[in-house]
């Protein structure tokens, strides 16, 4: 795991969202940017941090942020996800792991005494001028809303 440090320039991307829109991170200049990465859509943890910022999606938004979810899933995935749990943010389809690796998201894991690689849960959040603000590498799936407010 290769973590953006703070203070950096966060790199631009562009990826289709659930609803097949070209979402890129420049367009969202002036305002702040919750870029959360999550292994896979609808595994118990991913649904209950995706959960808890929907939850919480008008306080986030009142605070100025705009919520950004990336896995690998694709598009038809991404739209099954955010359709039955009524996710109000864009989950951005990267299957290739263009975004997932320039962030640094992707790493060795390890469940059940394996090791194996994959999509490290974790959150960067960008400041108004496309600057990394902070990185959020233990997140708490279900007060994960609470973290990033904390953190103001």
């Amino acid at each position: 795991m290769n973590l953006l440090p703070i203070g950096s320039e966060a790199p631009d991307f562009s990826a289709p969202d659930q609803d097949g829109r070209i979402i890129r991170l420049s367009d969202f200049r002036g305002k702040k940017v919750i870029l959360y990465f999550y292994p896979k859509d609808d595994t118990p943890g991913c649904t209950k941090e995706a959960c808890n910022l929907r939850d919480h999606y008008e306080e986030l938004t009142a605070a100025g942020y705009v919520i950004l979810g990336v896995s690998a899933d694709d598009v038809p995935s991404h739209k099954r996800f955010a359709q039955k749990y009524n996710l109000p943010f864009s989950l951005l389809a990267d299957p290739e792991k263009t975004i997932i690796k320039a962030y640094g998201a992707w790493g060795v894991k390890k469940m059940y005494g394996k090791e194996y690689e994959g999509i490290q849960r974790i959150t960067y959040i960008i400041d108004e001028a496309g600057r990394v603000a902070d990185v959020i590498t233990e997140v708490k799936v279900e007060d994960h809303a609470a973290q990033i407010l904390q953190r103001q």
